[in-house]
């Protein structure tokens, strides 16, 4: 098991948060506030792209740290990614990452193994 595909099988180890946290780039959390900014439609502030993964002990962004709807789900259903469930293809919440990132499904079902 990948400690840093998070539970929606997105891979923290290339998310551009993590890497500007773990290297303490300001410059790089100046952009990816502004990119997140604009595809989310909601103001990210440089200070809140601070995060060292979904499941690795640390700085979470404020989103996956408590308002994450997938992340409960599966915590509460004690799974260590979505790949565990068996509504993994049809799940409405997983349909927000899936209709844009469509290889996480199959990142997701080989996590599973």
């Amino acid at each position: 098991m990948n400690d840093f595909i998070a539970y929606c099988g997105l891979d923290c180890e290339v998310c551009e948060a993590r890497i500007a946290t773990v290297n303490n780039d300001e410059a790089m959390k100046v952009k990816v506030a502004e990119k997140w900014s604009e595809w989310n439609g909601a103001k990210i502030t440089p200070e809140m792209i601070n995060c060292v993964g979904c499941k690795i002990p640390g700085v979470k962004f404020p989103f996956c740290e408590s308002m994450c709807n997938i992340k409960k789900c599966a915590e509460e259903k004690k799974f260590a990614t979505c790949g565990n469930c068996t509504e993994l293809k049809s799940c409405e919440k997983l349909k927000m990452i899936t209709d844009t990132n469509p290889d996480i499904l199959q990142r997701l079902e080989k996590e599973q193994q």
